[in-house]
């Protein structure tokens, strides 16, 4: 199924903090970029600051978030604050790793648009994109 723009949806791949572990945002970016998204990956431990300039600097359609260190409600905050600050507000934020089950509603409640947690597809997060990215306004 293709997406309802005339565009490709460019997606940020992003590892914040200290987690060297990165294979699930690898993952993440191939089953993205061969479903047709432009995907830009900025590599590991990653601070808020850089990944909300590498998202603006892109002019990117979504943010994805990897995270398994547990510092999901430290750094997920942050960087929805940070893209507050920038003007970043038509950009959906979305998040996958180990993310217990009682800090999903409150990540959704602070922005974070989709938790992926452990056993979610690829397929999910595409079609997951697919519906929810809404056009950039020229």
């Amino acid at each position: 199924m293709e997406n309802k723009f005339d565009y490709k949806i460019r997606v940020l791949i992003a590892k914040p903090g200290l987690d060297g572990h990165d294979r699930g945002a690898k993952v993440i970016a191939r089953a993205l970029r061969d479903a047709g998204m432009e995907v830009i990956y900025t590599g590991l431990r990653q601070t808020p600051e850089q990944i909300v300039a590498a998202a603006l600097q892109e002019d990117v359609d979504a943010i994805g978030v990897s995270i398994l260190s547990g510092a999901h409600m430290t750094l997920l905050p942050k960087i929805v604050q940070l893209c507050k600050e920038k003007g970043i507000t038509d950009t959906l934020i979305f998040c996958g790793g180990i993310i217990p089950d009682d800090d999903i509603p409150k990540l959704k409640e602070l922005g974070i648009a989709e938790v992926f947690t452990p056993g979610a597809s690829t397929e999910d997060a595409i079609a997951f994109l697919r519906d929810n990215v809404k056009p950039k306004v020229a």
